[in-house]
């Protein structure tokens, strides 16, 4: 089991197939599209069952609160894009894109694989210049981080790179 991705770090690049919910909404997706802006990393272990549920339709009606703060929301997990339309047609829609990590190698990268190789609920924080400010995996997976805790990351970092900046 790799250690979970560094704070200081840069973020592993990936790119990885999605969708927005719809047959229409697929394509492929790279963390660096989302340079220049704050991203925050969903790894949720399966579509449909009742904890990934809760917590994407939390992420969805709370969208407003990643908005405030310019962030970009992108939920992974290892099953298909075809589960994933199937998932957002039953819950959703949801909010922001999901991404299909079905060789692992994005939850590898990012160290959020338990002992046994599955996914293990987790979210990680990037700011603008792709450097990771932010990140969790749940010990139990029945846990998640709320928006607003998610964000406030993302008004933390923001907030000091405001007081560094020339002028202030």
């Amino acid at each position: 089991m790799r250690p979970l991705v560094q704070v200081g770090t840069q973020a592993p690049d990936f790119e990885l197939d999605g969708t927005d919910g719809t047959p229409e909404g697929r394509r492929t997706f790279t963390l660096s599209e989302f340079r220049g802006s704050p991203v925050v990393l969903i790894f949720y272990p399966e579509d449909n069952t009742v904890v990934c549920t809760e917590q994407l339709t939390s992420y969805t009606a709370d969208l407003s609160i990643f908005g405030q703060v310019g962030a970009k929301v992108l939920a992974l997990s290892p099953q298909s894009v075809e589960s994933h339309e199937g998932f957002a047609g039953l819950h959703g829609p949801f909010g922001f894109p999901l991404l299909a990590d079905t060789d692992l190698e994005v939850g590898e990268a990012y160290g959020i694989l338990g002992p046994l190789g599955f996914y293990r609920r987790s979210a990680v924080v990037i700011d603008p210049d792709g450097i990771v400010v932010f990140a969790y995996r749940s010990i139990t997976g029945l846990s998640f981080r709320s928006a607003t805790e998610l964000a406030e990351v993302v008004r933390g970092f923001r907030d000091a790179a405001a007081a560094d900046e020339p002028g202030r």
